[in-house]
């Protein structure tokens, strides 16, 4: 259990030590207005105080992934719990803060517009496909998760179609409506829900005095999957996920000053890493082994894992609040999965979203494509998630390293996060079985060779950019807002 203390405390070091180096380093300066208020529409774009901001953040982009991912990474060991620290502190937490910053010194731009600018003008059409397309993958399937975990909560009394209507009908209303009217406003009681579940579970294993393994780098998954690359991939929202990419720009436009961002951006990022850290160890330490785990996993998958401990460490009534807590967390982010996917697609058609109408214009498309994804088997399509996930990320680190640089601050504490991703992405797609499935030393060399070949292209739209002083702020969205 000491392993497992000095985890968490290191988080909490993190945030108040390297968290302070990056904000510090990027220099945020109130003395700006941020778009939350240059750019305010009373929809997307309006000022809401830092507390509000920090609980959306942290549920827009936990979804089930603290929580799933490091369940099924639990079985590679306690090895698990050094990605979780160093992920969370060194990459993710810098990952979601520069994602966040430019954003809003871009009048808040969401990634595909921001890849455009920092990566060239070929990546626009490439980067807005690809967000939309996992957006929307995200967000189907964060309907139908929670509503199964619904479904057998309440033992089925309640059909499952109706439960799936309930959230689509929820989404919707959530995508559309001005971002204070629902989501602004449920969060806090769902936050309430998902802190009680965090805590709760983390207070158990430490009273129980839960068997968490120590420290050590052997890897301990019954199947001897290699932790390199596949525990990057496995462990995704915790340590480093591209999703949050396409969720602080969300937040970027409702943030009332540039200095509120290390707590929102940063800090909630170190928050996901603790509830990380506490459904890893539980998955660990009660399950008799890491065959224990496999086989519940293969009977349930990570729900199961979910359900019995929440009810192994708290018992009937208060297990079930705290299962409510899991299930909370893909509707907190399926809604604003949906959202994003809206305002990416309207800042890419340049289609202001001022007059509700508009909003539902580009909503209705995307609600009947996702429901008809939720009628068919698409296992195989997602499959391609954790790919598609961190090669998001990837995209997004290097349009930090690439800001750093042409301001002349410490780039290193993104370039070197993204060149170990990006020989990360390329070694997992040519080695796992849904990409060429190669051999595991070939895919290493491919990932050295990749990842040169990306920073051969990336040096080049550098040196086209370097020394346009105007390049760094005021991304021109041009989709106005309207009075």
């Amino acid at each position: 259990m000491i392993t497992f203390f000095i985890s968490i405390i290191l988080l909490i070091v993190g945030y108040f030590t390297y968290g302070k180096y990056i904000d510090k380093m990027f220099g945020p300066r109130n003395d700006r207005p941020t778009p939350a208020y240059d750019q305010k529409d009373g929809v997307d774009y309006l000022p809401m105080n830092t507390r509000k901001n920090s609980l959306i953040q942290l549920l827009n982009i936990a979804g089930v992934g603290p929580i799933f991912g490091p369940i099924m990474g639990a079985l590679y060991g306690p090895v698990a719990f050094i990605w979780i620290v160093i992920g969370s502190i060194f990459a993710g937490a810098v990952h979601d803060y520069l994602t966040g910053m430019i954003s809003i010194r871009n009048k808040g731009a969401h990634l595909p517009a921001l890849a455009s600018k920092f990566l060239g003008n070929g990546m626009k059409h490439i980067v807005n496909l690809f967000t939309v397309l996992l957006l929307l993958l995200v967000g189907t399937v964060f309907v139908t998760s929670p509503a199964i975990l619904l479904h057998s909560l309440m033992d089925g009394r309640v059909a499952l179609g109706i439960i799936i209507a309930v959230i689509f009908l929820y989404y919707i209303l959530s995508t559309v409506l001005p971002i204070d009217k629902i989501i602004g406003r449920i969060y806090p009681f769902f936050g309430a829900i998902l802190l009680f579940s965090a805590v709760a579970i983390g207070f158990r294993l430490v009273q129980t005095g839960a068997p968490i393994p120590e420290l050590n780098l052997s890897n301990m998954h019954p199947d001897n999957a290699p932790i390199f690359p596949l525990l990057f991939f496995t462990i995704t929202c915790g340590a480093l996920s591209g999703f949050h990419a396409t969720q602080s720009p969300i937040i970027s436009r409702t943030t009332q000053r540039e200095s509120n961002g290390r707590q929102i951006f940063y800090g909630m990022m170190i928050a996901e890493g603790v509830i990380a850290m506490i459904w890893a160890a539980a998955a660990m330490s009660l399950f008799d082994g890491y065959g224990g785990l496999a086989e519940v996993l293969a009977a349930g998958e990570a729900a199961l894992v979910v359900s019995e401990a929440s009810t192994l460490l708290l018992g009937s009534a208060l297990g079930t609040i705290a299962v409510l807590g899991v299930i909370v967390l893909p509707i907190t982010s399926g809604d604003t999965a949906f959202r994003s996917a809206r305002m990416v697609v309207a800042d890419y058609l340049t289609f202001s979203q001022g007059k509700v109408w508009k909003r539902f214009a580009i909503a209705v498309p995307m609600f009947l494509i996702s429901f008809v994804l939720t009628q068919i088997d698409f296992t195989i399509l997602w499959r391609y998630f954790s790919w598609a996930n961190q090669m998001t990320a990837v995209i997004a680190l290097w349009v930090g390293v690439m800001y750093l640089l042409l301001a002349g601050k410490n780039h290193w504490v993104a370039t070197i996060p993204a060149v170990f991703m990006t020989f990360n992405v390329v070694t997992y797609i040519l080695y796992a079985q849904i990409g060429l499935g190669l051999d595991l030393n070939i895919a290493y060399a491919g990932g050295v060779a990749g990842t040169i070949l990306w920073m051969i292209y990336f040096y080049r739209v550098y040196r086209k950019t370097v020394g346009q002083e105007d390049f760094l702020i005021d991304y021109p969205i041009p989709a106005k807002a309207e009075a």
